[in-house]
């Protein structure tokens, strides 16, 4: 690990992803591998990953493949194979959830435990360093202080998601989408039960809370505590969004370069690659997909991160609607609305509706739909078309800065070109030398040719001109020159570019328990075998291996809906007379919420699927 460096890491759902990440400034990017992500529909082909790889080691930043799925004994081969191809073509690391992939004749690939293992814990932290991974992904929940006290018990590189969606549970340990629809999230393939709406009911089905998105949380934003994890000892920032577009990703990522920037210059610290962005467009992270924002745990248990009014995005709030007319409305606001604007709103339910701008006339507003929009109701806009045109057709730069030296020899003229990595090389001509008739012009010309960099990834810092008398140099061979020196420093980049092996692991170290039920995802006879060779006893296997998961746990959580209402305060949680509550869904899915207050968590147990009543109704609950 390059101490004095950290990284920003970026997410890519595609080759064209992946590019504009790199050049807005992530010093790395995450992409799925074509098979075994976590992400299945993010899947992406060996030849666009080749080429990210390419562009990405021109600035020295890294490419790092999700292959962090739990895998069947049959698709390990396939995977193994997938794996040294990925090695074969200059991937960096690979980030992986299947311990029983460690068992395998693997190549000295970095390894980075996904945080669907849950890495929680100094002691789970501390053992994956010994089993040779390069680094660990955090858990979302984990808080300052706790980040801080893995630190101290460990070296492995630590990662932490600073900004995105967030899952509800604990990543790795959900089963809901399986239990209820044969779907795993550890098998990329989570159908998201957390995002529909659910009511709560009591033990004789009565509704005690009306049907919402109970499980819907924000999305995180932890940009303003970037230094606090710095000192904390966090050595990449990863922006969540392997399925955002290319919008978002130059978005998120030119945000975050420009915070990260300022926080590393005030603490004399280093960006993990090369290179400076020159931007095109004013980044805002309100403009591009959000369910608002919330700091999770970072500060332990404050204000919840739930949002159950929707899943869906908001965005700002634009104004109110003064009066309705036949087919437009009257809008009072500061937010200045534009054709093609998507505007949102709560209806008369309380459910998000939405439509696009058809036209403006100062404060008269023409909505595609004007169904549902009544006075006095608020309009939020949640696509500012003009920003996400801007920001997906970015034509951002980054450049990597260059100083060259011209001086003369005894033969002809030398020019050295140095980077900002020290990376240097010289370039001597032989020369007839004859002095310049004019010594200003030919200046003047010099520094113009020296200082095109055209395609290059290179910009042109600054050029000292140490010779001591100003020769005549035609300008095609200072054209020839400056070409023949930055492909000279191109390819003295391609030597030097930093690389890192495999860590050698240590054999005999322990696993933490020597018990591990199914949320341990062991679905193969390799990860079996690993787990008992580092002294667990007894294994379960995985739910996907078939389990019934009836009256068992399959969801646990850090967000609590008795504190999203507010009947917890923290250290003396209230008891409800009608407990035990149910989360119902609109099939008819049944979980009793259990409130483990010692643990400050919430556990969802899948009980039945509901019968359907007469009228539509279960229980007493209107649907």
């Amino acid at each position: 690990m390059l101490v004095n460096r950290i990284e920003l890491l970026a997410p890519a759902r595609n080759l064209q992803c992946g590019l504009t990440a790199i050049n807005c400034g992530a010093n790395a990017v995450y992409i799925g591998a074509p098979k075994f992500s976590a992400r299945s529909r993010a899947g992406n082909s060996p030849d666009d990953i080749a080429v990210l790889v390419q562009h990405a080691h021109i600035y020295w930043a890294k490419i790092y493949v999700t292959l962090n799925t739990i895998l069947h004994d049959h698709e390990l081969p396939e995977a193994i194979t997938l794996i040294r191809q990925l090695y074969e073509m200059g991937v960096d690391g690979l980030i992986i959830q299947d311990m029983g992939l460690l068992e395998c004749d693997l190549p000295p690939i970095p390894l980075i435990a996904s945080t669907q293992m849950h890495n929680n814990s100094p002691e789970k932290v501390r053992f994956l360093e010994q089993a040779g991974f390069q680094r660990v992904i955090l858990a979302r929940e984990l808080s300052l202080d706790q980040i801080r006290d893995i630190r101290t018990q460990s070296q492995i590189e630590l990662e932490t998601f600073v900004h995105g969606a967030l899952c509800v549970c604990y990543s790795g340990q959900c089963y809901m989408s399986y239990a209820i629809g044969g779907r795993s999230g550890n098998r990329g393939e989570c159908a998201q039960p957390c995002r529909k709406r659910y009511r709560i009911v009591n033990r004789d089905g009565e509704q005690v809370q009306p049907m919402k998105h109970w499980l819907s949380l924000r999305d995180l934003n932890l940009s303003a505590h970037l230094g606090e994890l710095i000192d904390a000892g966090v050595y990449s920032f990863k922006i969540e969004g392997r399925l955002k577009d290319q919008a978002y990703v130059a978005n998120i990522v030119s945000y975050y370069r420009q915070e990260l920037d300022r926080v590393l210059a005030a603490k004399n610290r280093q960006p993990a690659s090369s290179g400076r962005v020159e931007l095109d467009f004013r980044p805002d992270p309100a403009k591009t997909f959000n369910r608002g924002y919330t700091r999770y745990f970072i500060d332990g248990r404050t204000k919840s991160p739930g949002f159950p009014d929707t899943p869906k995005m908001v965005g700002e709030l634009a104004g109110t609607v003064v009066r309705v007319e036949r087919r437009r409305f009257v809008f009072h606001g500061n937010v200045e609305l534009h054709n093609g604007d998507g505007i949102c709103y709560f209806d008369s339910n309380g459910e998000l509706q939405g439509t696009l701008i058809n036209g403006v006339d100062g404060i008269h507003i023409t909505p595609a739909d004007i169904n549902g929009i009544q006075p006095g109701m608020s309009i939020y806009r949640n696509s500012d078309h003009a920003f996400l045109k801007a920001a997906e057709n970015t034509r951002s730069q980054r450049r990597i800065c260059v100083t060259i030296t011209v001086s003369d020899t005894e033969r002809g003229i030398r020019l050295v070109a140095r980077d900002e990595d020290g990376n240097t090389v010289q370039l001597d001509h032989e020369l007839e030398k004859s002095c310049a008739r004019d010594t200003n012009k030919m200046t003047a010309k010099l520094l113009e040719s020296l200082n095109r960099t055209g395609d290059t990834p290179f910009r042109i810092d600054r050029i000292d001109l140490t010779w001591q008398t100003t020769w005549f140099v035609p300008m095609s061979l200072l054209n020839e020159l400056r070409r023949r020196l930055l492909n000279d420093l191109l390819a003295r980049r391609a030597e030097r570019r930093p690389m890192f092996q495999r860590l050698t692991p240590v054999t005999d170290n322990e696993y933490p328990e020597t018990i591990i039920d199914f949320r341990g995802n062991v679905l193969n006879q390799h990860a079996r075998d690993f787990y008992t060779r580092h002294g667990v006893t007894q294994i379960e296997p995985a739910a996907e291996s078939g389990l019934d998961l009836h009256g068992r746990p399959v969801m646990r959580t850090k967000y609590c809906i008795k504190h999203q209402l507010n009947l917890c305060n923290g250290t003396h949680p209230k008891r409800i007379p009608d407990e035990p509550w149910f989360l119902v869904d609109e099939q008819g899915s049944r979980f009793r919420m259990q409130f483990d207050c010692g643990q400050c968590e919430m556990v969802l147990v899948w009980e039945k699927q509901e019968g359907k009543r007469e009228n539509g109704k279960r229980g007493n609950g209107e649907l």
